[in-house]
């Protein structure tokens, strides 16, 4: 089965000269593999015309084509397309009883399609896109009898009701007005508004409105929300973000204890929390905007492997060149130069809230993780490096040129990405090692024509980093910059950064929840410890274990490796493992 895409953002019909048709052998030859729609200018390709030449991709000069050669026994398993060359899903997850399932892939794959689909907003056309009312009874009958079948009849006889926590929390402040109780009053259909508040530590924010939460706060708010509805599937996307370990262990309990009795489907980047958290995780892939293909459930541990891996053994396929490898940390002490900028005895006081500091720098070539829980001054001590705020007391060194990266990515321009990093970056961005180690590794060179109003929150915060990245400085602050990343981009995220630091002598500091993204980038760690909101105290930079031991120790958990991948673990509290490490102060163990 050949599958023929086109990238309609990228696709400039009155900038080329039709290059894709008059450079096409079967159009050549008479047939009318390709025509141009008399009203856009854009092509129509014929899929069963087509002979996989590639002729076209490499001619069109926006790279707006992908064709691909799939399996045949997909066509079978197609559940929905959106339009001639448009995206198409095959298969869909299963929301199991009594199990939290997981989904784990990159996002453009069809993610939010499947959920669409699960939660009876959309009917699937399976690949029937001229149909305008698709019949879910015809849905029903290309299904094998089982649970999913058995779901969609439920959905079909509207006797399933779904609730939904959305991806970017930090949108709701623009989106919903009034204070947290009100909210949280309207949606309160199981009864359960304290006792839930109470669990997810947001009863002393019912007072506030929504604009004056953190990102932490609106997430909690957020979850809780869909908790509260009384329905039969609980829809979950990126419940972690913005959250520190701490929260993101209440997180993976509340929702475990909700599945006992629900069903509940999760999507997490958090390869850590996902693992703690699934009981089965279904695996996406494909390609990005042309197609995503969900896999059969596996064991958690078993699907993170595979996909670490990148090679789906049942199917024969790779889904990514390399394997995302963990590697024992090595000591960079002796290649990190002289200190770019130094404090000392640092204290801010915000309202309620007060900061202090001991001493400490940050040296040339050197990536700082920050780690902490929420509300302990974190993103307070970044911006005073910054020049955003004063200082009340203490010393910062002075003559540092700041980048910086804010935790919440608020952009107003009405333009493409092209044009934001012109903008910013000037013509640098265009070639270099700078377009090879961030541009085209964060997949940014694919974005190029899209609107920025139209990115999604992931591609906003991968453009954001490489602005961040761009800008000629000597100290780099990057707040969350794993925030809506899917897992991969995640892991190519924490590389450009490590790369860009040593390759031009900069440092950073990177202040991040995902334990897998601070192994990767991090030389070391300055920890803050406290009271959330009430006060906070900053101490290190440590070296990268002994920082991680003292802040676990403070948090309660501990992490082993992976036997295979070497990846961190989240061991289960009062676990053999957990006992030992504890005894022993490993909290961080580097030993699989």
């Amino acid at each position: 089965m050949r599958v023929a895409v086109l990238k309609e953002d990228n696709c400039q019909p009155k900038k080329c000269n039709d290059e894709c048709q008059v450079f096409c052998p079967p159009v050549r030859n008479g047939q009318e593999c390709i025509i141009m729609d008399e009203h856009t200018g854009k092509p129509h390709i014929s899929e069963s015309l087509c002979i996989g030449c590639g002729i076209c991709i490499n001619k069109c000069p926006h790279d707006a084509l992908i064709i691909e050669n799939l399996p045949s026994e997909l066509e079978t398993d197609m559940i929905h397309r959106y339009s001639m060359n448009g995206f198409r899903l095959f298969r869909l997850p299963t929301p199991s009883k009594e199990s939290v399932v997981g989904i784990l892939g990159p996002n453009g794959m069809g993610k939010s399609t499947a959920i669409s689909a699960l939660s009876g907003r959309m009917t699937p056309n399976l690949g029937d896109w001229l149909e305008q009312e698709p019949d879910w009874s015809n849905v029903i009958d290309s299904l094998p009898k089982g649970e999913l079948r058995d779901f969609f009849i439920a959905i079909q006889k509207g006797t399933i009701r779904v609730a939904l926590k959305p991806q970017n929390v930090d949108k709701l402040p623009k989106r919903v007005k009034g204070t947290v109780h009100d909210l949280l009053s309207k949606v309160d259909e199981r009864g359960l508004l304290e006792s839930t508040t109470r669990s997810l530590g947001i009863d002393h924010l019912l007072q506030r409105t929504v604009q004056q939460l953190s990102g932490g706060e609106l997430q909690r708010m957020a979850i809780c929300a869909t908790i509260l509805r009384d329905v039969d599937v609980y829809f979950f996307d990126e419940p972690s973000s913005y959250l520190d370990i701490h929260e993101r262990m209440r997180i993976v309990r509340i929702i475990q204890d909700l599945a006992e009795t629900k069903r509940v489907i999760v999507i997490e980047p958090d390869l850590a929390v996902l693992d703690v958290l699934a009981d089965l995780v279904h695996i996406v892939y494909g390609k990005k905007g042309a197609f995503g293909i969900f896999t059969p459930a596996r064991s958690t541990r078993q699907a993170i492997n595979t996909y670490l891996d990148g090679f789906l053994p049942e199917e024969n396929v790779r889904i990514r060149d390399k394997p995302i490898k963990f590697l024992r940390h090595r000591d960079r002490t002796a290649e990190i130069g002289t200190p770019v900028v130094s404090w000392g005895g640092l204290e801010k006081t915000l309202g309620e809230f007060k900061l202090t500091s001991g001493e400490g720098a940050v040296h040339r070539s050197e990536v700082v993780g920050v780690v902490g829980s929420n509300g302990t001054g974190k993103s307070t001590m970044i911006k005073i490096l910054a020049g955003e705020h004063e200082y009340d007391e203490g010393w910062v060194t002075a003559g540092a040129t700041i980048s910086y990266k804010p935790q919440h990515i608020d952009v107003d321009i009405n333009g493409s990405v092209q044009l934001w990093l012109d903008s910013e970056l000037g013509p640098r961005w265009r070639s270099g090692e700078f377009n090879v180690n961030v541009i085209k590794a964060l997949g940014i060179d694919q974005l190029l024509p899209k609107r920025v109003k139209k990115l999604s929150g992931g591609e906003r915060q991968a453009v954001s980093i490489a602005l961040c990245l761009g800008r000629d400085a000597d100290l780099y602050l990057l707040d969350e910059p794993s925030a809506h990343l899917d897992a991969n981009a995640r892991m190519e995220a924490a590389k450009a950064i490590r790369r860009t630091m040593e390759a031009n002598e900069k440092s950073a500091f990177v202040i991040d929840h995902d334990v897998y993204f601070i192994d990767i980038v991090s030389d070391s760690l300055l920890v803050f410890e406290g009271e959330g909101g009430v006060e906070g105290r900053a101490t290190g930079p440590y070296h990268l274990r002994e920082g991680m031991n003292r802040f676990l120790e403070g948090v309660n958990v501990t992490f082993r490796r992976d036997h295979d991948s070497r990846r961190p673990r989240i061991n289960k509290n009062e676990s053999r493992k957990d006992r030992e490490q504890r005894n022993s102060g490993d909290y961080y163990s580097y030993d699989a």
